[in-house]
């Protein structure tokens, strides 16, 4: 395969020369699927060879993240995943794949934040009072996750270890369940990434009681962080990646990682980002590693921590 130098790397020149397929492994509608079909067209245009989405989903993207770490490490097909990599491993002891060693990091796409939203028909009004009925009713409040092991889950485990209450787990196979029960009101509330309920958040369907990240998301400055309602333990930031198969060249990979890093870039893939709420990010592959293995031992913690049975 020849490459052309950049800045000291060998960056391939010949790829791709095929389509090149993005494995989404959440359902549509959420932050990986909605980043990949930003960027997929762009890819397109830009390589001159079709880039197609496929979601593949199920038990938490275990069977698409799985399904990438055995495709052929030729950059040919790509993982667009997300935050669930770092939390699936923590409640199970055998995963079909190491999270770290069956892949080969490309770039961190972007961030976002996680927050606590309710059902505009479930009569909570604010945090104070989430945390007043859980408090006065242990167990009762039912909140909904995409399914056991999502980050969803377990930043909701999170946030009940940090303000001292008990709610009951409702696990959903996927987002949209998880989201329609809530917005009927059959689950009382949710944490849910800000991009993906921002269409029902928006629509007043979902209240938004608060956010997750260190800092207000712009597009939601009047609902405060969980740090200035004094909870600075419970702040959790969803992040977006594309992972490779390990083994995949260095010279495809530092390919991939220059041609996303420029796309990043445009004004265009950065509005669109901030419209559903994320920050861009980018930069080397290494960075995407830190998050992973960060977010590993945050996980595994917050799971032992809650007693939580981990799936064997």
């Amino acid at each position: 395969m020849g490459c052309l130098l950049v800045l000291g790397v060998c960056v391939a020149q010949d790829f791709p020369n095929k389509p090149v397929t993005l494995v989404v492994p959440f359902s549509t509608g959420t932050g990986a699927d909605i980043l990949s079909r930003v960027l997929g067209p762009k890819l397109a245009d830009q390589w001159k060879v079709g880039v197609v989405t496929d979601n593949r989903v199920g038990a938490s993207g275990v069977i698409g993240t799985d399904h990438v770490a055995k495709s052929p490490p030729n950059g040919y097909t790509l993982l667009v995943t997300a935050t669930a990599h770092g939390t699936v491993p923590a409640l199970s002891t055998k995963l079909p794949y190491d999270p770290i060693a069956s892949f080969a990091p490309v770039i961190l796409l972007g961030t976002s934040s996680f927050g606590l939203v309710t059902s505009a028909k479930s009569g909570i009004a604010s945090f104070k009072d989430f945390v007043a009925q859980a408090k006065k009713a242990p167990g009762e409040l039912m909140y909904s996750s995409p399914g056991q092991g999502a980050p969803q889950h377990l930043a909701m485990e999170l946030l009940s270890q940090e303000a001292g209450i008990k709610l009951l787990h409702v696990p959903y196979k996927g987002t949209a369940g998880a989201l329609t029960d809530l917005i009927g009101n059959q689950i009382q509330v949710s944490v849910v990434a800000l991009q993906t309920a921002s269409v029902h958040i928006n629509s007043g369907n979902l209240k938004l009681l608060a956010q997750m990240g260190n800092e207000r998301s712009s597009a939601y400055d009047k609902v405060p962080t969980m740090k200035e309602l004094g909870l600075p333990g419970a702040v959790v930031e969803s992040w977006y990646g594309v992972l490779a198969p390990a083994g995949t060249p260095a010279s495809v990979v530092a390919k991939l990682n220059a041609d996303f890093n420029a796309l990043l870039l445009q004004n265009d893939v950065k509005a669109a980002l901030a419209k559903q709420g994320m920050n861009v990010a980018g930069g080397k592959p290494e960075r995407l590693q830190d998050v992973i293995k960060s977010e590993l031992k945050l996980w595994t913690r917050v799971v032992d921590k809650a007693g939580i049975e981990k799936e064997n």
